[in-house]
């Protein structure tokens, strides 16, 4: 059971419930708080589709854990090696904000240590062994988050 439900939207949206918990105990209300938030889950969202989009464009998976059939370089995988993962933790600080959750916003760090460790290294693996040099290229120019 428990592999059927790891992926990163699950982690994301346990994160999201710690923070809104967290945001609901010990609330940091600011003026700011709701438009900074609304700004962040926008562009984390953004970032999120236009990732996906070049993905399926190049006919590669989405899916963690799966083979990948392309190597994608181009556009918002430039500045980022993860950018749909980048996108998540965006989404999850935008979130925080919103939620007047600003004591939360070290969690933000320690989802992106999950996603690492649970999904990005063996990923970065699988590119390596598929596409060898040229992915080691990519990695070297590219980095992992931002």
């Amino acid at each position: 059971m428990a592999k059927e439900i790891d992926f990163p939207p699950v982690w994301l949206a346990g994160f999201a419930v710690i923070g809104g918990l967290v945001g609901s105990v010990l609330p940091v209300a600011t003026p700011v708080n709701d438009p900074v938030g609304a700004v962040l889950v926008t562009i984390g969202i953004v970032l999120m589709l236009v990732a996906a989009g070049q993905m399926i464009v190049a006919r590669t998976t989405l899916i963690p854990r799966r083979d990948p059939d392309a190597l994608v370089h181009g556009g918002v995988f430039r500045f980022s090696r993860n950018p749909i993962y980048l996108a998540d933790a965006i989404v999850l600080t935008g979130l925080y904000v919103a939620w007047d959750a600003l004591v939360a916003l070290p969690l933000v760090a320690v989802f992106m240590m999950v996603i690492s460790r649970r999904f990005i290294l063996g990923e970065e693996a699988r590119l390596m062994e598929r596409f060898g040099e040229e992915y080691a290229e990519y990695a070297g120019r590219t980095r992992r988050w931002l």
